[in-house]
């Protein structure tokens, strides 16, 4: 099953069932209005978004319409929680060998994760918004996982059973802003913008074989200004899958229905691959060349994030956005 959220109905749109070809959708009428409605009383709505899918394929579905992706929100406009990891350890020893650190011990047994922003999100076509490009704009090609309630100290194993929907999202960064910010101690703010979510999150079975280990066995595919910028495979160098991400969040306090849980940046061993964020990428040519050469984004450039299935069908439809002045209040 596929959901998605039109762009209508108030700040948190309205529930959509989506074909698994992403070219129809019915709204989610007399089931709920919108996902995190459904979320909050998972169990009753899940069986039924079900059978409302089931007959979308079927082409029976009553009130079916072509679906076009600009008129789409973000699948959750806004979220009560957005947690995200840095599962991908080629990463992080990249980032930190680049600045001469060493890898702690205790990051290849205790998951980094942070407190992002939850209260907006883009959605798959609206462009990224910034003041400055001074502020060194990034994005973040990630996986993410959404819950329905998880209890506090559940075990991996438990929480497994509580990852409901899976996507993606452009996780945007503002470099230049990050090393004062971690200089405080006290972790990021207005270096972590608003993110953008996939045009669609996906149940766990609709991914098939793919989705294993609790992880998703596909490459991530990035491209900037169209052209070719990355194809990590996601399943591989995936240091925490993501039931025990959703575990560690939920060590000391439970998470409530809809909590969003972000793998962190994509990468692997194998550089031949690409990135999937500019600051991999100039990490990458600093360990080669003594410096990096690729700039961040510029206003005007575009990103386009993606994950097809085996066939080459897009899973969760693109995430398409442009970089745009944001003007200052008058």
């Amino acid at each position: 099953m596929k959901l998605g959220t039109l762009k209508e109905g108030g700040r948190d749109g309205t529930l959509v069932v989506v074909s698994r070809d992403l070219a129809r959708a019915v709204r989610a009428s007399g089931i709920a209005t919108t996902l995190q409605q459904a979320l909050d009383d998972w169990q009753r709505a899940a069986p039924r978004l079900v059978a409302l899918a089931q007959a979308l394929e079927a082409g029976q579905a009553a009130g079916a319409f072509a679906l076009e992706m600009d008129a789409l929100a973000a699948p959750l406009p806004r979220a009560y929680e957005f947690v995200d990891g840095s599962a991908y350890l080629p990463h992080v020893e990249r980032v930190r060998r680049a600045r001469g650190a060493e890898v702690p011990e205790s990051f290849y047994t205790d998951p980094l994760m942070y407190q992002a922003t939850s209260s907006g999100f883009y959605g798959p076509r609206d462009p990224v918004r910034v003041v400055s490009e001074d502020y060194g704009i990034d994005l973040e090609a990630e996986i993410v996982v959404v819950t329905d309630d998880v209890p506090m100290a559940v075990t991996p194993e438990q929480a497994a059973g509580h990852i409901q929907l899976v996507g993606l999202v452009n996780d945007v960064s503002l470099r230049n802003l990050i090393p004062p910010e971690l200089a405080k101690g006290f972790g990021f703010l207005q270096s972590k913008p608003r993110s953008a979510l996939s045009p669609v999150l996906a149940t766990p079975d609709e991914l098939g074989a793919d989705w294993r280990g609790n992880k998703l066995h596909l490459p991530l595919l990035t491209h900037i200004n169209g052209q070719w910028f990355g194809a990590p495979e996601a399943g591989e160098d995936m240091q925490f899958d993501f039931a025990q991400l959703v575990a560690h969040a939920a060590r000391t306090r439970p998470l409530a229905a809809g909590t969003i849980v972000g793998s962190g940046t994509i990468a692997n061993q194998d550089v031949a691959r690409g990135a999937s964020c500019f600051a991999e990428q100039r990490t990458v040519e600093t360990l080669r060349d003594g410096k990096p050469s690729t700039p961040f984004m510029k206003f005007g450039d575009s990103v386009r994030i993606e994950m097809l299935d085996r066939e080459g069908r897009s899973l969760f439809g693109a995430i398409e956005q442009r970089i745009e002045r944001q003007p200052l209040p008058a």
